[in-house]
């Protein structure tokens, strides 16, 4: 009997081991699936970084927008010092650079024809732009045309395979809506910075002649300027185009050009190679207690127009001095800027209604407004 119950004793050892052996190094014969070993798992880890995105991620669209968003590197020549070569005036005065200047900022690929929106202030005055994508490639840019006005530039580059940003509706923004800004600021590479809409409808700033900015607190830093505001889905919101800053950095309080403007400006450029914009010929003013009293006007609300050119369309029209506009082709004005907007938006040769206030009563006016001139820059 004892050397029954050894030899069982035995036998279950041996199919124990036997079992363990075989579940360790073949668990597919016991029917079980294998626990991948530490360096199987760092091999797969990487592939599941192209998963879903977790929740409230914007990885998606900063990867659908950053593809078309470019760095721009710009140089201008160094303007001859006279006397530099002397080596007394040197001496005195210390030898004076001849390094040409340099610039850094951003752009944003508008067509797969290789347009590029980016800012005037950018680009002004370069001799040679280059153009970096965000896959490493490289190209020289053209100028097509520049908008001083609303600080907006369209240039070009040849190639092919170009990622084009997707235009979006800045007409539909609201405060409070989350945004990103995406550019190159100073030059560490292409960066996306989150925030909300702080503003709408900034202006007079003194930044441009035609101020509408989107106000975000997401970081613009010098660099950034003509890179990407876009929304949640990567689609183009505005153009970067400044900040208020003590300290040159970044504050919280960044503009953008909403690209309802610029769509304008790049469709006037391409097309026509200028823009044009809608003229009446007058004197306006924001309205104050002043002036008020001074034209015998009782509303607060409104422009007033101090003056009227001879012969323009606001004198053929029937505005006079003294009136005050409170809407262009329906859309209110309660100051200057808000009117030389309105006015420049008009199409020229195009027919629009004026709703005025001439002392006590309301007066409607159809204008046919004229091209704007170029020197004039005080005239809506």
């Amino acid at each position: 009997m004892k050397r029954l119950w050894l030899l069982f004793a035995q036998t279950v050892t041996v199919l124990l081991a036997a079992y363990f052996v075989v579940g360790t190094l073949k668990p597919e014969w016991l029917g079980k699936r294998s626990t991948p070993s530490l360096a199987l798992a760092l091999q797969e880890a990487p592939a599941s970084a192209n998963g879903p995105a977790p929740p409230g991620s914007f990885r998606l669209a900063a990867q659908k927008a950053s593809a078309a968003v470019v760095s721009i590197n710009t140089s201008k020549a160094a303007k001859g010092r006279p006397r530099s070569n002397d080596p007394w005036f040197n001496f005195f005065f210390g030898e004076q650079g001849n390094e040409p200047q340099v610039g850094l900022g951003s752009g944003v690929i508008v067509s797969a024809d290789g347009y590029i929106l980016t800012n005037n202030h950018v680009v002004e005055s370069a001799d040679e732009i280059e153009v970096i994508l965000n896959d490493s490639r490289r190209a020289r840019a053209k100028v097509i045309g520049t908008d001083p006005d609303s600080d907006l530039a369209v240039l070009r580059i040849e190639l092919d395979r170009l990622p084009v940003i997707v235009l979006g509706n800045s007409d539909s923004l609201q405060v409070g809506d989350q945004v990103l800004a995406i550019g190159n600021p100073f030059g560490v590479g292409q960066t996306v910075t989150g925030g909300i809409v702080s503003a709408l409808g900034r202006n007079q700033l003194g930044i441009n002649t035609f101020e509408n900015f989107i106000q975000t607190d997401a970081a613009i830093n010098p660099g950034n300027s003509g890179g990407a505001l876009v929304d949640t889905r990567g689609h183009l919101l505005g153009i970067n185009t400044a900040i208020y800053s003590r300290s040159g950095g970044s504050m919280g309080i960044g503009f953008a050009i909403p690209v309802a403007t610029a769509r304008l400006v790049l469709d006037g450029i391409v097309k026509d190679g200028q823009v044009t914009r809608g003229w009446i010929g007058v004197e306006p003013s924001d309205l104050s207690p002043e002036l008020a009293e001074t034209f015998g006007v009782k509303t607060q609300a409104g422009v007033i127009i101090t003056g009227v050119m001879q012969n323009a369309p606001a004198a053929q029209a029937g505005i006079r001095p003294g009136d005050v506009v409170t809407e262009v082709a329906g859309k209110p004005t309660s100051n200057v800027s808000e009117l030389l907007s309105a006015v420049a938006a008009l199409k020229p040769g195009t027919e629009a209604r004026f709703s005025l206030l001439r002392r006590d009563q309301k007066v409607e006016l159809k204008v046919i407004p004229g091209v704007r001139p170029k020197p004039r820059r005080t005239h809506p």
